[in-house]
């Protein structure tokens, strides 16, 4: 038994530059000269051992995810470390009511920790395979500013990526949900880069009806896309709309990104809803609960899509057979990924990080193999959360 002797979590709090919110106040785009107040959040847990795990969350580290991390990390003093399943299923339980969106933070470090109980990689105790992970850059949303304002800079923006090395390419759509304008994206681009790249497209639910999306769907069929992801404004959680929209057009259909974990994503599949799972490390309960999705989508004959990008996120994709790209998300043409600089050992997920084959490269260290920039983490921490033995 490895009793755990501590967790903390620390709240960061730093500026992302020339990026801000669309007009519909959720999504990010380009806002030139604008510096964005962001939050996200560090944790860490020890042993009694001297052994020690840590994470720094990505997309998923929201303030409303990081109070279900505070609550589970109080109840992690005393537990052994080793007992990832068990953890895993009595916090999922304890989240029922809520959305587990802080579930995943928890089972990260827990991994992370074994690892470097261990000397060898997360990949390595998954049975990584993948040493290096076909990427595409993904966009922001639209904005109205000069950054992704027009099918051309969309098109200039693909050109510019395929030059860097990528070999595929996603677009997130403008707030609005404007049909006209995603249809014209989608045909320029397939017209411009469709015989070179593979292409996605990404409403994030801003398409406001069925007849829209059945419209924005045969654009993609006739544009060669790889697959139309969450187009509906249900927020992708309706199994029989998009199983009609499924069945009246040809692109595959990639759900599942807005609910969370095992259950409700088999039920999805099972309903005929979706080509494509996707899963998240930090959105679907960890590395444990984003592998049992993996497996579920290959008992079915699916292929599981990761979505955004990180160091846990690597080291899952690199041991699933039945995927198909990573996500290097929110890559602009004018501004960088709002993410925080808090690592020293070289780790980037920038749009320039890219191999000229098109890969970014799965870390080989102890634990997810990346070194946390803890002089940044503590100089930019504005709140923290201490649970002992």
């Amino acid at each position: 038994m490895s009793k755990i002797t501590q967790a903390v979590v620390h709240e960061i709090t730093y500026e992302a530059e020339d990026i801000g919110f669309d007009q519909g106040g959720f999504d990010f785009v380009y806002v030139p000269g604008n510096r964005q107040k962001m939050t996200r959040y560090a944790l860490t847990i020890e042993t009694g051992d001297g052994c020690r795990g840590e994470y720094v969350g990505q997309w998923g580290a929201t303030p409303m995810a990081m109070a279900q991390t505070v609550m589970l990390a109080s109840r992690l003093p005393g537990r052994d470390a080793w007992q990832r399943e068990l953890i895993n299923d009595e916090f999922k339980r304890a989240l029922r009511q809520y959305d587990h969106m802080g579930h995943g933070m928890i089972d990260i470090v827990l991994w992370d920790w074994a690892g470097k109980r261990l000397g060898t990689s997360v990949s390595n105790l998954l049975g990584g395979f993948r040493k290096r992970l076909p990427t595409y850059a993904s966009t922001p949303h639209g904005d109205r500013h000069g950054g992704l304002s027009t099918k051309e800079h969309y098109v200039d923006f693909a050109k510019q990526c395929y030059d860097l090395g990528y070999r595929a390419f996603k677009v997130h759509g403008w707030w609005d949900g404007n049909v006209e304008e995603e249809i014209g994206v989608v045909l320029a681009l397939g017209e411009a880069v469709g015989d070179r790249m593979r292409l996605m497209l990404d409403p994030a639910c801003h398409i406001r009806n069925f007849a829209d999306c059945l419209s924005l769907g045969l654009a993609c069929d006739e544009a060669g896309f790889m697959w139309l992801e969450d187009p509906m404004r249900d927020t992708g959680v309706s199994f029989h709309a998009h199983k009609l929209l499924r069945e009246r057009i040809k692109t595959p259909i990639l759900m599942t990104e807005h609910v969370r974990g095992l259950e409700p994503k088999a039920d999805c599949a099972v309903a005929g809803a979706t080509d494509f799972l996707r899963a998240d490390p930090e959105y679907d309960m960890g590395i444990t609960g984003t592998m049992k999705i993996a497996h579920l989508a290959e008992s079915l004959g699916l292929d599981v899509e990761i979505h955004a990008c990180g160091p846990a996120h690597r080291a899952v994709m690199s041991a699933i057979r039945n995927t198909n790209y990573y996500e290097v998300f929110l890559c602009s043409p004018k501004c960088s990924n709002p993410m925080p600089p808090v690592y020293t050992c070289g780790y980037e997920d920038s749009l320039e990080g890219v191999g000229a084959d098109g890969c970014f490269p799965v870390p080989d260290g102890p634990g997810l193999g990346v070194v946390h920039d803890w002089d940044y983490i503590r100089a930019h921490t504005t709140a923290k959360f201490e649970f002992r033995l």
